[in-house]
């Protein structure tokens, strides 16, 4: 027997799926017709704009109200200009600028751009403090380590996005910013009491809720004072009592992606999963990246299995597909965005971000030295660094655990040296290298991801950008002198 008619497409009604490529398949599309609450686009379904809003036209003949979702953060984060980088500075960056105002068109500029492209929901801004210097997953992505600035900031940017008609979704709830693991891979533990989340994590939630978000994103991070042995994600305390009752949002509960191991391990797979996260009181869970019909049905059985064996409340799923639905109305596209901001306003908050500490002297023509750093999966593998924007000047990339400083030296031939390097404090090998680079030629670093408290001895400067976007990279080899 198939399931039922209804019951399937209230379940479909909760979920955020995913195609692969740059043209909706056609199951994809028929999905949506059949209830499916959107999508969500990532790199591999972004070519070019136009591309890009055939793909959200094409989803919306599927049904109007079609929600399609992107993380598009700016900084380190981006799906439109992953091929590139953005040209937008991320929170750290914004953050360290601390202009609320300029957060605020920053991200109207993002959201005017999505609106154009028919995209409804960003999952942004990521709104965690991050206060952990070795934190592999958060790090430029935050607004910064104090709570009252980057709860100033996450208002700002829900309200620029938000201005331009695009649903804002906060992330990660109650905070992943603490965390020294990635749970993308793993299940972070976050093992403080309930009163410390409230007076270093949960004030950006808050102001968030008063500005108005349309949405907040669960995290898969486990805080056993409130959610016992599993990610928040699966707490009724996290969503209900906290979220709910005690901080007041009436608006959509949006899950990470439940294929990610902090999920998925933890309950057994993603249908557990979105069965788990459902009765716990999220609203509408992201399925992931890799997603194709035959998981979508997956899914969807295990929770219409659920519903009907009692596992799960009908009445819960209802609520959770009509606060689903009522986002869905908040967003639906009335046509381009009336204007869209100047390509110049990135780069220009860029440059405003960039932090010297030291001179910046006897810089001609030097030899640019970029460290391997890993991408996250969150970050995708998208360009970063000052190749971009350097003109005739020689660049060597390598991998700082495999380096001899003395063979960079003789490769240098007595010029100047300028080291790229992302969380140098915590890549392997980088502190070390640096040091010893310092110690024997003139060496400036230029740290594009997050800077932590570590400096390196000896050498001429340092110089922080607060990310690695396109706009960070230009700002930073503007700042070196290396634009002419």
């Amino acid at each position: 027997m198939g399931l039922d008619p209804g019951l399937r497409r209230l379940a479909l009604g909760t979920l955020l799926a995913a195609y692969p490529g740059p043209v909706p398949p056609g199951w994809a599309v028929d999905l949506v017709a059949e209830g499916l609450a959107g999508h969500t686009l990532f790199g591999t379904n972004v070519h070019d704009p136009a591309q890009v809003a055939a793909s959200t036209a094409a989803l919306r003949a599927g049904r109007s109200d079609v929600l399609v979702a992107i993380d598009e953060e700016g900084g380190d984060v981006t799906r439109l200009a992953h091929a590139t980088g953005s040209p937008y500075p991320g929170n750290a960056a914004l953050g360290a600028v601390d202009d609320r105002s300029l957060t605020r068109r920053v991200y109207a500029a993002i959201g005017a751009e999505l609106a154009a492209l028919g995209i409804t929901v960003n999952l942004a801004p990521t709104v965690d403090v991050n206060t952990a210097d070795e934190n592999p997953v958060i790090g430029t992505r935050s607004f910064g380590a104090d709570p009252v600035r980057v709860a100033a900031h996450s208002a700002a940017a829900v309200e620029g996005l938000q201005a331009v008609g695009v649903a804002a979704c906060a992330k990660h709830f109650p905070g992943h910013g603490a965390t020294v693991a990635d749970s993308h891979h793993e299940l972070p533990t976050v093992d403080v009491a309930p009163e410390l989340l409230r007076e270093r994590d949960l004030p950006p939630f808050a102001a968030v809720i008063a500005a108005g978000a349309r949405a907040i994103m669960t995290a898969h991070i486990r805080v056993p004072a409130l959610t016992g042995d599993g990610p928040a994600t699966f707490s009724r305390a996290v969503l209900v009592d906290l979220l709910r009752r005690e901080y007041g949002f009436t608006g959509t509960v949006i899950t990470d992606a439940l294929e990610m191991k902090g999920a998925a391990l933890a309950a057994g797979g993603v249908g557990p999963a979105a069965v788990r996260a459902l009765a716990a009181g999220a609203d509408l869970l992201c399925i992931g990246a890799k997603v194709d019909a035959g998981l979508v049905e997956h899914v969807v059985a295990e929770i219409v299995g659920a519903i009907t064996d009692g596992r799960l409340d009908r009445a819960r799923v209802e609520e959770a597909a009509g606060r689903t639905a009522a986002l869905a109305a908040w967003v639906r596209p009335a046509g381009s965005p009336s204007a869209t901001l100047s390509d110049a306003l990135g780069y220009d908050a860029a440059r405003l971000a960039v932090r010297i500490e030291g001179d910046l002297i006897g810089l001609e023509r030097p030899l640019v030295v970029q460290l391997h750093a890993a991408s996250t999966i969150a970050e995708g593998r998208v360009p970063w660094g000052l190749g971009p924007h350097l003109d005739g000047l020689e660049e060597v990339r390598i991998v700082a655990t495999e380096t001899d400083p003395a063979a960079l030296g003789r490769l240098a031939e007595g010029r100047p040296i300028v080291v790229v390097g992302r969380h140098l404090h915590r890549l392997p090998g980088g502190a070390a290298l640096v040091d010893a680079l310092a110690a024997a030629y003139p060496v400036t670093v230029v740290e594009m991801g997050w800077p932590g408290r570590w400096r390196p001895t000896g050498v001429r400067a340092w110089v922080t950008t607060f990310g690695a976007s396109h706009a960070n990279g230009r700002a930073a080899a503007e700042a070196l002198g290396l634009i002419r």
